[in-house]
């Protein structure tokens, strides 16, 4: 941003020099008139692609989608940058509200809502192709919908899953199940029956607990909200608080959860899981490379089928591709999207973040290029459980998600509050960050 103020105020005649280099820009209404609609004799467009991508294959294959784009459209260029999970939401407010945001943007649809309610992202329904359109199922489709517009394309997708440490489940007379779902009461029967000497049932990694309990939530038709937007009611009954009180009542009164796990994260919990400290661990689906690469020779593992309760839905929040409502070059960038959704794109993304495409032709090519081993055949399985939750379409949700819910949770996990105090601050704290 410092360098665009800068050159704003440098005069006509930097801007003429500018203009013989041959210097052409876009991104945050940057771009000249003259360049509206294509490349001109000033020179190629650029577009700026801010990736979260972190994981090192991700990272590579991101950029190999963006090389091969610039190779193939020397008028329309993309730059590729380096953008992170945890300050992606503040800094796309400022960079919104400052005109500054990059033409292709990286995020999650549960943070999008909010953006695009408020106009700031383009509906990039026009410009999609047919082939991304009728890859991806409508429900899927429906968690970018707002308004009606299409405001991102969805790319991919996770599930969360239960990873067991196949020995000891047996080594505890568990039968490791074949079916398409395992219910959260044979969940819980293996958790204590591996309970035992120095091991524990189970490690959950739940530092950052909203997201996952938001999503399991719907195993037992937990929903919590009501309408969409600002017109938005929650309800926090029995079947919202089904996934906590079961998650809680296993760490604090049959003991097959490790409390002290409660307070780590994901990655925290993998290396007791595969030291053999817990027999299992419930982990995102991406937690799979992890196991695959760092699991010790002859630790044996498996991707358990997922949790059912009243159904085995989860919360399809897939990470999206969005262009700003300002740009200049929605189509263009548009495009560079129709080209990164392609099958072999996206599979390769997914294949580097062992997370699901949200195409059907991009599953099946990570399925051909796998064979289904370390856990792709469950993983891939379970894109077909995920479907839009209402908390999707709450424009108020990251602002309740990290001031009221995640700190609600911590402490209910911790042992601090009871059930109906998890409630109460679930409710009241809705209200005091605007909701009805």
């Amino acid at each position: 941003m410092r360098a665009h103020r800068h050159a704003a105020g440098m005069g006509a005649a930097v801007a003429a020099l500018l203009l013989l280099a041959g210097c052409a820009t876009s991104g945050g209404g940057t771009t000249t008139p003259e360049e509206e609609g294509g490349s001109t004799d000033s020179g190629p467009i650029t577009l700026r692609f801010q990736s979260l991508a972190f994981q090192e294959p991700t990272v590579e294959a991101s950029k190999a989608i963006v090389d091969e784009w610039n190779a193939a459209n020397p008028d329309v260029q993309v730059e590729y940058v380096q953008g992170s999970w945890d300050s992606v939401h503040d800094q796309l407010v400022t960079q919104f509200q400052g005109g500054s945001a990059p033409d292709i943007i990286h995020d999650e649809s549960a943070d999008i809502a909010g953006f695009a309610a408020q106009g700031y992202l383009a509906d990039l329904g026009p410009y999609l192709s047919d082939e991304v359109m009728s890859g991806v199922s409508e429900g899927v489709w429906e968690t970018v919908t707002v308004d009606g517009k299409i405001v991102a394309a969805p790319t991919l997708l996770q599930s969360y899953m239960v990873f067991a440490n196949t020995d000891l489940l047996e080594a505890a007379g568990v039968e490791i199940p074949t079916g398409d779902t395992w219910t959260w009461d044979d969940f819980s029967a293996a958790a204590q029956a591996t309970t035992t000497g120095g091991v524990s049932g189970v490690g959950w990694g739940l530092k950052s607990p909203t997201a996952t309990v938001m999503s399991l939530g719907l195993n037992f038709d937990g929903t919590f909200f009501s309408g969409e937007g600002a017109d938005v009611a929650i309800e926090v009954g029995d079947n919202e608080l089904e996934v906590p009180l079961r998650i809680h009542d296993m760490a604090y009164v049959d003991g097959s959860i490790d409390p002290t796990s409660l307070t780590q994260s994901g990655g925290d919990v993998l290396p007791g899981f595969l030291s053999g400290d817990y027999a299992m661990t419930v982990q995102g689906s991406y937690a799979a490379q992890t196991v695959t690469e760092q699991a010790p020779d002859g630790f044996n593992w498996a991707v358990m089928p997922p949790l059912e309760g009243t159904s085995a839905a989860q919360n399809a929040n897939p990470q999206t591709l969005s262009v700003p409502a300002e740009s200049e070059h929605v189509e263009d960038a548009a495009a560079f999207i129709n080209f990164f959704m392609e099958a072999d794109n996206l599979a390769a993304v997914a294949q580097g973040d062992w997370l699901i495409p949200t195409s059907t032709e991009a599953r099946d090519a990570v399925l051909s290029a796998t064979g289904g081993e370390g856990g792709w055949d469950q993983t891939l399985a379970s894109g077909d459980i995920l479907t839009v939750a209402p908390f999707q379409k709450v424009e108020a949700y990251p602002q309740w998600k990290d001031q009221i819910a995640t700190p609600a949770l911590q402490q209910y996990f911790a042992d601090q509050i009871d059930l109906e105090g998890l409630r109460t601050q679930l409710t009241d704290g809705w209200a005091s960050v605007g909701g009805a």
